[in-house]
């Protein structure tokens, strides 16, 4: 597994050019790299709280790489959704996990700014549905082992993603792989 942990880099032109490439758009509101990929692309990108159209923002943790969000819609469609879901209303320890997640999302959302529309809203479905395995992934990725037990299981489900090399050219006139992102909530 890729070793995990906010990054928190400047986001250099490089950056947004690779990030655009994955998401096949302009990024929105990128405050930093939150997680790169072992093949040295951003997988991860923290997100302001405001867009800067004035729209509020939930998605701290943005999951970018293409690959691993395909991997991921995959893993929705199989109904691991559900499945994680009803762990959560029978396993306590499991709930109480989750909760501590959902409330170091939003401690470090604060940190980036206060955002009243979204006081209180995290990502994914926390703190008590599952409704967005990317925005587990990304956090997971962000955040580092054992701060969002789902999306740490997420990750483990996926195997080595990058395995195969970078998912786009990192040059910024880059063409994105062919991706379904339609299941992909985070933006």
């Amino acid at each position: 597994m890729t070793p995990r942990g906010r990054s928190d880099e400047p986001v250099a032109a490089a950056d947004l050019a690779a990030v655009e490439a994955q998401l096949g758009r302009p990024p929105r509101g990128t405050h930093a790299v939150g997680h790169r990929c072992p093949c040295g692309l951003p997988d991860t990108v923290v997100t302001e709280p405001r867009l800067p159209d004035g729209t509020p923002f939930p998605t701290t943790f943005y999951l970018t790489c293409p690959r691993a969000a395909s991997l991921i819609g995959t893993l929705e469609g199989s109904g691991l959704m559900r499945e994680m879901e009803g762990r959560l209303a029978s396993d306590d320890a499991l709930a109480t996990s989750y909760d501590a997640a959902h409330r170091a999302y939003l401690a470090a959302r604060a940190e980036l700014g206060d955002v009243p529309e979204i006081a209180n809203v995290s990502a994914g479905g926390m703190p008590d549905r599952v409704k967005c395995l990317h925005a587990l992934a990304g956090h997971a990725l962000a955040a580092g082992p054992g701060v969002n037990p789902l999306g740490d299981e997420v990750l483990d489900l996926l195997g080595a993603w990058w395995a195969e090399g970078p998912c786009v050219s990192p040059a910024a006139d880059a063409t994105p792989p062919s991706v379904d992102r339609s299941r992909d909530h985070d933006g």
